[in-house]
């Protein structure tokens, strides 16, 4: 069929559709989130082969009435053979742009204003604008580029250009919690019975993410990295700010916590070439509600931990290490400025002090014990009622603090435990047919456009593919549900199903710089060129015997 026939094709059309899709600012969590999940849902309903098989594009709702789409075009050999292209379409928000706040969703106006500014915006953006081609824009690279991509496959698959089926899902909610990507696991379950499917992978099209500043390597991803929320509440002894030595201040606890976690590389994973970046803190605060001159004698720490074959076991075991190690960096230095304060005042009534540390489900167990279920369960609820109201992670916080309170009798204490969400690893480096089909458009690509494209291992910006099944069995994750206060109260993972989905994963995207800055922009003639043909390539090996 003559390109004229397409609407999704070529390089300017592609670049008309992605436009219309980041002018829609699906910031997650807003209308326009779910808004945009019906504009496609009404884009991909206008191609004539919905037309005659409306029943293949469907709208799905999550638990929380945000949506997702999924559109299936099944070939004409009747085969299993399916490929899936998964995407996400919410976005991040725009504050960033400051004064240029009102063009994040205008590509077009913001990319003439950029370079009829280019002087003004930093050299590493100065040196893209004179060397190429780039569009700018929230969301044109993370990620409406992937999802017009593979709107792009879809129109071609209608027109039996593939041996196989091709199976779009693109999601909501990818850039907070993957509420939806989460829920797509029991649709594609479904799916494959209702239609009679075999899925032979699913192609991820996220942008290319730079592994040092001024990378500018194009990769290839066969997995993605995991990542977990470890979370320390420290509740230490309250007293007046006139007698520090008679309690010991949270804040100071949470501190040394940070000292010692913050860039810590024995936390760093290596696999080949690869290493995961080290801890950082992403939460620190104490929890006061109004000022006084109390000490803060409760705050609490949110740590980014990212994972490729660490069990959650192992990181249990490490994370209790270092608390212990904290307890007693806390132990000595409060034993030892005791002793040099009452010197000073010349009263020798120095004082020692105890740090107690223990897991969220070991504090839990104590409580039961105690205080007898009925009174937990009451906290429990109490915490719940503001579930819809409050974020996850402040939810999972208040759990654990409210629990420490009731059992203050332990204190001072730094207590462990998990927040959402948790990405698991995945990875498909061992999987025989990804290694064949990856070696292929290594090969193709260098022959053919003089592009090398670089195979790693795990996709460095967190993804939706971590959903798509699991590297350690279900049973390994005991240590992360019985840790993770509102577990199976508003978060949780079908880790049986992603037991049972177990997808073979391939990433493959644009390049673009600056994901979630105001400079966040898009290579257009490598997208809509050589990535586009790439595309088809690789699904067109998939289905090759």
């Amino acid at each position: 069929m003559k390109t004229l026939d397409y609407q999704w094709q070529t390089k300017q059309q592609l670049t008309e559709l992605l436009c219309d899709l980041v002018k829609i600012p699906s910031i997650t969590h807003t209308v326009k989130e779910i808004k945009f999940a019906e504009y496609i849902e009404s884009k991909i309903r206008k191609l004539p082969y919905f037309q005659v098989n409306p029943e293949y594009v469907k709208v799905h709702k999550t638990k929380d009435q945000r949506k997702f789409v999924t559109a299936l075009v099944k070939s004409e050999k009747n085969v299993q053979d399916t490929i899936i292209l998964v995407s996400h379409f919410d976005v991040v928000g725009v504050d960033d742009y400051g004064s240029l706040k009102e063009l994040a969703f205008h590509p077009i106006n913001l990319t003439k204003f950029i370079y009829e500014n280019k002087t003004k915006v930093p050299e590493a953006v100065q040196k893209d604008i004179r060397e190429g081609d780039w569009l700018f824009g929230r969301g044109t690279m993370d990620m409406k580029c992937g999802l017009a991509l593979h709107m792009s496959i879809i129109e071609e698959a209608c027109n039996g250009n593939y041996d196989g089926n091709i199976l779009l899902l693109t999601v909501c909610d990818e850039e907070v919690n993957s509420v939806g990507m989460r829920e797509a696991v029991s649709v594609l379950l479904e799916m494959s019975k209702q239609y009679n499917l075999k899925y032979n992978a699913c192609i991820n099209s996220e942008p290319v993410f730079s592994r040092y500043p001024g990378d500018e390597n194009n990769y290839l991803y066969l997995g993605s990295l995991g990542k977990i929320l470890a979370g320390f509440l420290c509740y230490g002894k309250e007293t007046h700010v006139g007698e520090p030595f008679s309690g010991l201040n949270a804040n100071y606890m949470a501190s040394e916590l940070t000292r010692e976690l913050e860039f810590n590389t024995d936390y760093c994973e290596k696999v080949g070439d690869e290493v995961t970046p080290p801890p950082t803190v992403l939460i620190q605060k104490d929890l006061k509600n109004e000022y006084n001159v109390q000490i803060s004698h409760r705050s609490v720490n949110l740590f980014n931990l990212f994972l490729m074959e660490k069990s959650i076991d192992e990181i249990v075991e490490q994370l209790s290490q270092t608390a212990n190690k904290v307890a007693k960096k806390i132990e000595n230095h409060y034993s030892k400025s005791s002793i040099q304060f009452s010197t000073l005042e010349g009263s020798h009534n120095n004082k020692d002090i105890s740090v107690t540390t223990l897991r969220f489900e070991e504090l839990l167990r104590y409580a039961l014990e105690t205080y007898g279920e009925k009174k937990v369960m009451q906290i429990k609820e109490d915490v719940l009622k503001n579930k819809g109201q409050k974020d996850d992670r402040e939810l999972a916080i208040e759990w654990v603090d409210r629990l420490a309170t009731l059992c203050k009798e332990l204190a001072p204490m730094i207590i462990i435990f998990f927040a959402p969400p948790y990405y698991p690893p995945v990875n498909s480096r061992k999987h025989p047919e990804i290694n064949r089909v990856v070696d292929y458009i290594l090969t193709f690509a260098k022959q053919n456009y003089d592009i090398e494209l670089k195979k790693q291992n795990y996709f460095a910006g967190i993804s939706d593919l971590s959903y798509t099944g699991l590297s350690h069995p279900t049973s390994s994750i005991k240590s992360l549900t019985s840790n993770m206060p509102n577990w199976n109260h508003g978060y949780t993972i079908p880790f049986d199903a992603l037991e049972e989905l177990n997808l073979p994963v391939l990433n493959l995207g644009p390049i673009g710089r600056d994901a979630h800055k105001w400079t966040e922009r898009l290579d257009l003639n490598y997208a809509f060129h050589i990535l586009r043909n790439l595309l088809s390539v690789t699904i067109k090996q998939f289905f090759q015997k």
